[in-house]
């Protein structure tokens, strides 16, 4: 089968490799989709601090269920999904239900290969049923899980205040599930495109530049001085990160999805007078993937409206640079394949 190597930043190459066979407790998928995430980008560009090189990457996955061992329920051709975190079950974390922040987690794509590839063998209990969604739709759960789970730590009340901030596709789907949640969602970014996007598709109550010198007094405006109760990262920037902890409100929550690999820098009375909260989100649970889905069917969110590029599997590694460039508009790149 064909693959699609990272063998360094900046650098793909088309590899032949053996398909995948049976094994015990494995699916085999042939892939179809492949969403392109911020993940994929910033391990091209070489920021991403949890892989090593080369690598296969993709784990925003849908494509036909081919074979498995031990997956009752599902049928040949099937359209299907993933949860491309696998955990090892045994760990403190693993043994509380958060297998999502497992101490020994392999991402597929991050620290396994994942799926730009004609085929790949995955945990048969990782399997998703599409229950009647499209396979751009099945590709696009994984990245809006990340949002819901986010959302989910959060524990967002009905009529509070949530500022997003980042409007890339994690953003956007953390906006999508705040606004399910009943927030009133302020989204706060550097890029005019992405913004209009969230005012037309997203219908977001409010949108701020982060580059207007008067975020804080417009959000002052906003929520009549409160401030936001939740203050959402999605950037993964570190001064973007730095800069939230001065828009939460006192006795809000601070959720930090994105990531990055500097320290954290911020006031510690002005983060202790507030009695702030702060957590990270990593990942997601397979609570927030059926949430999603769930989700979609019920038409509550339309994630396919998201995917702005499209490119075959055989075009899909000299694209990349281009989609670095903020220039390129890009909210969701869709790789097909069609083999």
């Amino acid at each position: 089968m064909r693959t699609l190597v990272c063998l360094e930043p900046r650098k793909f190459e088309y590899q032949q490799k053996q398909k995948p066979e049976s094994e015990a407790n494995k699916a085999i998928i042939k892939i179809k989709r492949i969403g392109v995430c911020g993940t994929d980008l910033h391990a091209y560009e070489g920021t991403q601090p949890f892989l090593s090189y080369p690598i296969i990457l993709g784990h925003e996955l849908a494509g036909e269920f081919v074979s498995a061992d031990n997956a009752p329920g599902f049928r040949t051709g099937e359209i299907v999904s993933l949860i491309p975190y696998f955990s090892c079950g045994n760990c403190v974390a693993c043994r509380a239900g958060k297998q999502n922040c497992c101490e020994s987690i392999k991402v597929c794509g991050v620290h396994i290969d994942g799926g730009m590839a004609e085929f790949i063998s995955v945990p048969s209990a990782s399997l998703l049923h599409s229950d009647g969604l499209s396979l751009d739709a099945m590709a696009l759960v994984e990245p809006l899980a990340i949002g819901a789970h986010g959302v989910r730590r959060a524990e967002i009340k009905p009529g509070e205040f949530v500022l997003v901030i980042g409007a890339g596709p994690i953003g956007i789907g953390t906006m999508e599930f705040a606004r399910i949640a009943g927030a009133k969602v302020i989204a706060l970014d550097t890029n005019d495109h992405r913004l209009q996007f969230c005012r037309d598709q997203l219908k977001v109550d409010h949108t701020i530049n982060a580059r207007d010198s008067n975020v804080l007094k417009i959000l002052q405006e906003i929520t009549r001085m409160d401030m936001p109760s939740v203050v959402i990262d999605a950037t993964g920037n570190l001064q973007a990160i730095n800069k939230g902890f001065q828009y939460m409100s006192h006795g809000g929550r601070y959720v930090l999805i994105g990531l990055q690999r500097e320290h954290i820098s911020f006031s510690h009375p002005e983060f202790h007078k507030r009695e702030g909260t702060l957590m990270s989100s990593r990942n997601a649970t397979r609570e927030d993937f059926e949430h999603v889905i769930d989700s979609m069917k019920k038409q509550l969110v339309d994630p396919e409206t998201y995917i702005t590029h499209r490119v075959s599997f055989e075009d899909a590694g000299k694209h990349f640079e281009t989609w670095l460039n903020p220039a390129s508009d890009i909210i969701k790149a869709m790789i097909e394949v069609t083999s």
